[in-house]
């Protein structure tokens, strides 16, 4: 009987043994604490509660209730407020916060979004581009890639639905006035972090610090927040530039983009030419795909730009 009890109790510590994730459910970002970090605190968590038989001692993870406030550790469900499609793979989504709160991000920060599809657990890295005192609401750009498993999660997405973010994360968080200029280099949803960063800027009229915005895209129809971008442009500190690298007719842009449109991909004449027309000392920013990110961070050195003086999201 003590055998059998022992046993019993055996197995049930070994139901209660954390599992360990899948390498889909790490974002790639960097990010601390990453999800394999989550898995050992709580693996050591539960072998020291083993050892000692003491159940209690595995109480210490929160509650996915029990907070209303943002975690880097713990997931908790936002309700999606409103779904749009901005181009054929991208949408712009808003989450609601309870109780007009604001979301507690500074800008420059990001969240984990956590996906399942197919019984298999993903977790991806997006920018919040909702302004960072937002309340009551956030805001997020998502592309779907025809391939990624997170794309099916999204698309499946109804206003009314649920989805679970954790953070914040990012190691960058912009301070006013702590750099001259800000050289911006963005390629598609790279654009998301640029975003409060920019509306942080010229919220707040203390803050001196001019930007220059280079947004990469294949076409003009697949420029995003098109208005939010040519209303930012009119503050007397910002400048927007636009890179589309499959555009077929020129000719066809509006007159008030044909003057700050380049064609083809942003290499390194360009990025010497615009680096050498800031105003003051920039600092860049760089965000994009992984070859697009490497490619600047290239160019940037060539064009005389410490590492230093430049952050890779």
């Amino acid at each position: 009987m003590d055998k059998r009890e022992e046993d019993d109790s055996e197995e049930a510590w070994l139901q209660l043994r954390p599992v360990e994730p899948l390498p889909s459910q790490c974002c790639g970002s960097g990010c601390s604490p990453c999800v394999f970090d989550l898995y050992h605190r709580d693996l050591a968590r539960w072998e020291a509660a083993r050892a000692s038989k003491n159940r209690s001692l595995l109480s210490g993870e929160q509650s996915r209730s029990c907070s209303p406030k943002l975690s880097p550790e713990t997931f908790l469900a936002f309700r999606i407020s409103a779904i749009d499609k901005l181009t054929k793979d991208t949408y712009h989504v808003r989450f609601t916060l309870p109780g007009n709160s604001p979301l507690g991000l500074r800008p420059g920060q990001h969240l984990i979004l956590r996906g399942k599809v197919d019984d298999l657990e993903i977790q991806r890295a997006y920018t919040p581009i909702s302004p960072a005192n937002a309340e009551g609401y956030f805001e997020v750009l998502i592309k779907c890639y025809p391939t990624g498993l997170m794309a099916r999660y999204v698309e499946s997405w109804r206003a009314g639905d649920t989805a679970f973010w954790r953070g914040p994360f990012g190691g960058f968080i912009y301070k006013p006035n702590q750099h001259g200029e800000l050289l911006m280099l963005a390629a598609g949803t790279g654009l998301a972090p640029m975003v409060p960063i920019l509306q942080s800027i010229t919220d707040n009229a203390d803050d001196e610090t001019f930007v220059t915005l280079v947004s990469c895209f294949k076409t003009f129809e697949d420029i995003y927040l098109k208005t939010f971008l040519q209303e930012q442009a009119h503050f007397w500190n910002i400048r927007t530039f636009f890179v589309l690298s499959q555009e077929n007719f020129p000719e066809q842009l509006p007159w008030s983009y044909r003057e700050k449109t380049h064609f083809g991909r942003l290499a390194q004449d360009l990025i010497e030419e615009l680096v050498s027309s800031c105003r003051r000392k920039p600092f860049a920013l760089v965000c994009g795909s992984a070859e697009f990110t490497k490619d600047m961070a290239r160019c940037l050195l060539c064009a005389g730009v410490t590492e230093d003086s430049y952050f890779l999201f």
